[in-house]
């Protein structure tokens, strides 16, 4: 595949060389020259000097045959337009924009632009680190209504099968921890001791979920 690469910062040159060494033909743009000096010494992509929604720059840097576009500059403005320009001029489905302020990525997100919110993220990852396990989510979407959340459930429950447990909890188990592994979910697994429930969900009802697995199957009425 050919990768379209707006903004050559750390996010950006490491991606280039994740996706070269991958197999992938990479361009990566800048309108700093001097930006370029963080790519490795065999770096065989394309170096475009320019800005990123200009149209000769993204036709020189390929984008015309390219497969997706990244937009990871300093700048929610330029990551944005550059990616509308991308999608819409081009036609490159595959688009990505790096936004630092959360409640743009919510609009952008809404225009079926897909966004990581940097601050959004880094914020998350820092609160997982210091509030006690589980008072954060693993992950959650860009209009942060949907969560991805560990919970640990009653020991009464251990035998249970997760379907029944789903369709108690009126909840999704999207994968189990257990033993530091992932199990994904099949119609006969059953919950063990230790196993750690990942369960995908509203951020509203979340509390609701939590408190019918920390119970006890009987107790929940």
């Amino acid at each position: 595949m050919h990768i379209v690469i707006m903004g050559c910062g750390r996010v950006g040159s490491t991606l280039a060389h994740i996706l070269e060494d991958g197999g992938h033909s990479v361009a990566i743009i800048d309108r700093d020259p001097q930006a370029f000096r963080r790519l490795r010494a065999g770096f065989r992509g394309r170096r475009v000097t320019g800005v990123g929604f200009d149209r000769d720059v993204l036709t020189e840097a390929g984008v015309e045959s390219a497969t997706a576009f990244v937009a990871v500059s300093s700048g929610d403005n330029s990551n944005i337009i550059s990616a509308r320009v991308a999608r819409e001029t081009f036609g490159v489905d595959n688009v990505v924009a790096r936004i630092y302020d959360p409640r743009r990525a919510e609009v952008y997100q809404r225009l079926g632009i897909p966004t990581v919110a940097t601050v959004r993220w880094t914020a998350d990852q820092i609160m997982r680190r210091i509030l006690p396990e589980g008072a954060e989510p693993l992950w959650r979407d860009p209009t942060g209504t949907v969560v991805l959340s560990e919970a640990a459930a009653h020991p009464a429950w251990i035998g249970t099968r997760v379907v029944e447990l789903e369709e108690r909890a009126r909840a999704r188990i999207a994968f189990i921890n257990r033993m530091g592994e992932a199990v994904t979910i099949g119609p006969d697994t059953v919950v063990q001791e230790g196993d750690g429930l990942h369960v995908i969900a509203a951020e509203s009802d979340m509390d609701r979920i939590n408190k019918v697995l920390a119970a006890a199957p009987e107790e929940d009425d």
